[in-house]
């Protein structure tokens, strides 16, 4: 039951017949593991602790610099020099009391994946290099963990979601095999625009949230968001039968 503080918190998102107060309290209930706390998951974590989740667990061992601050909105000039996960925590603790946030000040591994994947619901891939995409990948599709995974340089993003849980899902490894990396292009290497980035954020946060509340969120579908020209394009993918990662 939500209390009546809840319901009217809550009330636009409860009013939406595809959530209603049984998809906020599962909202409430629900544990989401942050993976990067910058560009991305600086929007993304925003947006879930606004909608209700109950636990964030955000994990970065990066600190924050100053060429951060144009696009990583929580934070400011007072944050230079400390860590990415520590600032982002106390700034939604700030505004959403009610989120439970757990910080890892650490870069994500093996031994962190082992650990967390068990208890949590959903994972958002808000990294921006790609062995840590790998590394995420392999380790939810192991432990059967729901993956949202975000990636944008210049003025171009990307969206796509694994759910080891359906059978049918492709995983990140499918669309790139290791033998076959995506372009090494990051933001230091490549630049990138703030906006962009609250774009495919959004598109992290609401699949996150469609996802607990127990509506459709597509699968083996890669969608490619074109910044100059307003654009998106879905691409259909297929599970790879082969695939070194979630193949049989």
């Amino acid at each position: 039951m939500l209390t009546q503080q809840q319901q009217l918190k809550y009330s636009r998102q409860i009013l939406l017949n595809k959530i209603g107060e049984q998809g906020q309290i599962a909202l409430s209930k629900a544990t989401v593991l942050i993976i990067g706390v910058g560009g991305l998951g600086n929007p993304a974590a925003l947006y879930l602790a606004a909608a209700g989740v109950g636990k964030l667990i955000l994990v970065d061992g990066d600190n924050i610099e100053l060429s951060n601050l144009p696009r990583q909105i929580l934070f400011s000039e007072q944050d230079i020099n400390n860590n990415k996960a520590d600032s982002a925590s106390e700034k939604l603790q700030q505004q959403f009391s009610d989120c439970d946030i757990e910080v890892m000040d650490e870069m994500f591994d093996q031994e962190l994946a082992d650990y967390y994947l068990p208890q949590v619901d959903l994972v958002l891939d808000c990294t921006d290099n790609i062995n840590s995409r790998y590394l995420i990948n392999h380790a939810c599709v192991a432990h059967k963990t729901a993956l949202i995974i975000g990636a944008a340089t210049g003025f171009d993003g990307q969206h796509l979601m694994v759910n080891p849980l359906d059978e049918s899902s492709a995983c990140y490894h499918c669309l790139y095999p290791s033998s076959e990396k995506e372009p090494a292009n990051n933001c230091q290497t490549a630049g990138i625009l703030g906006p962009i980035l609250s774009i495919i954020s959004g598109m992290q946060a609401l699949t996150a949230i469609k996802f607990i509340t127990g509506n459709k969120a597509p699968t083996n579908q890669l969608s490619l968001f074109d910044g100059l020209t307003n654009q998106w394009q879905q691409f259909n993918i297929k599970k790879n039968s082969q695939c070194e990662v979630c193949g049989k």
